[in-house]
C-alpha cells in the first residue's frame, strides 16, 4: 500500500470501531529512542523517518507534530503522504492533545496503543482531553491488522560483559539497587528501559541498530531478580553466570503474568517515562505504584575508575580513526567521487579497523554545504551530495566499542571559505570552549551550563535550537539520561563521573551548518569557603580545523586552550600513527 492508502485504511478502521481520533507515537514497550524495524509505526504509516515525533490522525486530517530539527526533512518525507507538518512550539510537548481537545466534540473517543506510550505521555494527554469531555482508549492497535509484513521482534545472539570491561559486577549492581529500594520503601521494581537492563545485569546485545541493547523487562525485588528475555539470545554459559548472580531468566512474553501475580500489598517502582502505559494499567490492578525516575539510570550516568579508564583508552582508538579518515578526505576530495553516502561508509571502515569496534553509534550525520543546516540530516539516493573542494562539510559520527561509546561532531573546510562562515564557525567553537572551561559549583543543573556555553553566541545576537549536551553511555545508548544540557529546567545535577557532550552550533538554512562537539567528563576540582566546585575534562580526541578561525574573535585564554588540546590531541594520538600521518596531524595541531 502507499501512505495514502494507508491512512485511508486507517480511517476506515478507526470509523469500524467508533475511535475520532487516532495517536501514533515513536515508541515501542521500551520507551526507546531508537526503534527495532518492528515498532517503527510512524515510518511505515507516513514515510518521515526522524527519530521525534507523534501522528495524529482525524476523519479530515492526519498530522505529525515533530520539532525543529526535523522540519526540512519532515516536509520532504511527508510530500505526498496524506500526512502534514505541524510544527512544534516546545519539543517533546504533546500539543496534538491541545488542538484535539479544541477540534472534537464532547464525547469523542481518542485511542492509541497503549504498548507505545509511556505513563507520563498517556498522563499528560489525558490531562488535555478528560477537562473536554473525551474519552481515551489506551488499548487499541489499529496497526497490526495493515502491516501485513512487518518485521518479527529481532532474535540476534546476547552476551554477557565481564566485571574487568563494567567495573561492577551484577551481584554489586543488584545489591546497590534494592539497598535503593528499601530506602525508598518500596518491595519491587519493574525496569522496562533497555539500557537500564544493559547495565544491570551486564548484558548487550544488537536488537536496536546503533544501541547495543536486548529486548527486555526486569522486575526485582527485596530477594529476587527476574529478567524476561528470549530466552534463545543467550548461551548456557550466559545463563549458568546470570543463574549464579541470583539472576531467574523467564520469557519475555511472560512480564505481564509476573505483574498479575504480584501480591495486592506489593509497592511497585516504575519510572513514568520509560514505563509503557500498558504495563502501567496493568500492575495497577494488583499494586500501589510508586512513580520515580529508575534508580539505575543515576547509577549507570555516574560512571566508574574502571570505565572511565576505558573511556580514555576507547577514545584514543576513536582519535586515530578520526586521524586518519580527515588525512585521506582532504587528499581525496577534488580528486575522486565522494559522496556524503560514500563519505559515511569509509569513516565506518576506518573505526572498523581498530581493536573492540562493535558498530556506529549512531547514524553518521554528512552534511555538505546546505545539509549542515539540518542538525538530524541523514542522507538518502535522493538527497546524497557530492562533495568539491570548497565550502564547509558537518560530520557528527561515533562508535560504539567494547570499551567505551563515542560522539563527535566537527566542522571541516573543503575550500574558499567565506568571511561569513569563519565568523560563525570561530563563534561556535568559543561557545564549545566556554562551555569546557567551566568551572561550577556542585548541585549545578544541566540548564545553567547550557546558558554559559550559548552566551558567546547570544553576544552577537545568534543560538540554535537544540541542546548543548546529553548523557553518554559506557558502550551504551549515545543519549543517556538523567542528566542533559539544554534549556529546560531537569532538576538533576551534574555529578563527578558523568560524561556529557558539548555540542553548541550554528545554521543558516540553505547555505550551511557548524556545530563542533567533544565528550567531556565531570571532575571534582576544588573545595574552597564556598563550597566544593566541579570542571570538566575533555575525553574526545580529534584536531578541530584552525583554518576557519577568525583569531580575533577569541581571547587568550580560548586560544590558550585550544592549543593546549592540540598538543593533547598530538601527544595522545602519534605513538598509534606512521610517520605520515603524524606530519599530517602535526600541522593539523601547530599552535595557532
Amino acid at each position: 500500500m502507499t501512505h495514502i492508502e494507508k491512512l485511508a485504511a486507517l480511517r476506515g478502521l478507526m470509523a469500524e470501531h467508533h475511535i475520532d481520533a487516532y495517536i501514533i507515537p515513536s515508541s515501542d514497550p521500551h520507551i526507546s529512542e531508537y526503534l527495532p524495524d518492528h515498532y517503527k509505526c510512524i515510518a511505515w504509516a507516513s514515510g518521515f523517518t526522524g527519530s521525534a515525533g507523534t501522528l495524529a490522525v482525524t476523519q479530515d486530517f492526519a498530522g505529525l507534530w515533530t520539532d525543529s530539527r526535523y522540519f526540512v526533512q519532515a516536509n520532504e518525507q511527508l510530500t505526498g503522504s496524506g500526512y502534514e507538518l505541524v510544527k512544534l512550539k516546545v519539543q517533546t510537548a504533546p500539543e496534538y492533545a491541545e488542538w484535539l481537545a479544541e477540534c472534537l466534540p464532547e464525547g469523542a473517543v481518542v485511542a492509541f496503543d497503549g504498548r507505545l506510550a509511556s505513563v507520563a505521555l498517556a498522563k499528560a494527554v489525558q490531562e488535555k482531553l478528560f477537562p473536554a469531555g473525551i474519552r481515551l482508549n489506551s488499548s487499541v492497535d489499529l496497526l497490526s491488522p495493515l502491516w501485513q509484513d512487518r518485521p518479527a521482534l529481532p532474535a540476534a545472539a546476547a552476551y554477557l560483559l565481564g566485571e574487568a570491561t563494567t567495573g561492577a559486577s551484577t551481584e554489586n549492581k543488584l545489591q546497590r539497587l534494592r539497598e535503593d529500594m528499601k530506602r525508598k520503601r518500596v518491595n519491587a521494581h519493574l525496569i522496562s528501559s533497555l539500557d537500564d537492563l544493559a547495565w544491570l545485569f551486564n548484558i548487550r546485545g544488537s536488537d536496536v541498530a546503533c544501541n547495543p541493547v536486548v529486548l527486555g523487562f526486569a522486575l526485582i525485588t527485596a530477594d529476587t531478580a527476574t529478567l524476561f528475555i528470549n530466552r534463545r539470545k543467550l548461551p548456557d554459559a550466559a545463563l549458568t553466570t546470570l543463574t549464579a548472580a541470583g539472576v531467574e531468566v523467564a520469557d519475555y512474553e511472560q512480564v505481564e503474568e509476573a505483574l498479575d501475580a504480584l501480591d495486592p500489598g506489593t509497592t511497585l517502582l516504575i519510572d513514568p517515562k520509560r514505563t509503557c502505559f500498558a504495563m502501567y494499567t496493568r500492575a495497577l490492578q494488583s499494586a500501589t505504584i510508586i512513580e520515580q525516575t529508575n534508580p539505575t539510570t543515576h547509577f549507570k550516568a555516574v560512571k566508574n575508575p574502571v570505565e572511565i579508564a576505558h573511556t580514555r583508552e576507547t577514545m584514543e582508538k576513536d582519535g586515530v580513526a578520526l586521524t586518519r579518515f580527515f588525512k585521506w578526505l582532504e587528499e581525496t576530495v577534488g580528486k575522486e567521487t565522494i559522496t556524503e553516502i560514500s563519505l559515511a561508509g569509509t569513516l565506518r571502515q576506518f573505526r572498523a579497523a581498530q581493536e573492540g569496534f562493535v558498530g556506529e553509534s549512531f547514524d553518521t550525520i554528512a552534511g555538505y554545504r546546505a545539509h549542515g543546516a539540518l542538525p538530524h540530516y541523514k542522507a538518502t539516493p535522493q538527497s546524497d551530495s557530492p562533495l568539491q573542494p570548497e565550502g564547509l562539510l558537518l560530520v557528527d559520527s561515533g562508535g560504539q566499542y567494547v570499551t567505551g561509546t563515542t560522539d563527535i561532531t566537527r566542522v571541516v573546510s573543503l575550500g574558499n571559505i567565506t568571511d561569513a562562515e569563519r565568523t560563525d564557525y570561530t563563534l561556535v567553537l568559543k561557545a564549545m570552549i566556554e562551555g569546557s572551561t567551566a568551572v561550577f559549583p556542585k548541585g549545578t543543573r544541566g540548564y545553567q551550563l547550557d546558558a554559559i556555553t550559548r552566551k558567546p553566541l547570544w553576544d552577537h545576537q545568534r543560538n540554535y535550537g537544540h541542546g548543548t549536551g546529553h548523557g553518554v553511555g559506557f558502550f551504551l545508548n549515545v543519549h543517556e539520561g538523567p542528566h542533559t544540557f539544554n534549556a529546560a529546567a531537569v532538576d538533576v545535577a551534574v555529578e563527578p563521573g558523568m560524561i556529557t557532550s558539548i555540542e553548541p552550533g550554528l545554521y543558516r538554512e540553505g547555505a550551511y551548518g557548524i556545530r563542533i562537539e567533544n565528550l567531556v567528563l565531570s571532575i571534582d576540582h576544588q573545595e574552597t569557603l564556598f563550597g566544593t566546585f566541579l570542571a570538566f575534562e575533555t575525553l574526545t580526541l580529534c584536531y578541530i580545523d584552525t583554518a576557519l578561525i577568525d583569531k580575533s574573535l577569541l581571547d587568550t585564554r580560548h586560544i590558550d586552550w585550544l592549543n593546549s588540546y592540540h598538543a593533547r590531541v598530538y601527544e595522545a594520538l602519534s605513538p598509534r600513527l606512521d610517520d605520515d600521518e603524524r606530519r599530517w596531524l602535526s600541522e593539523k595541531t601547530a599552535a595557532i
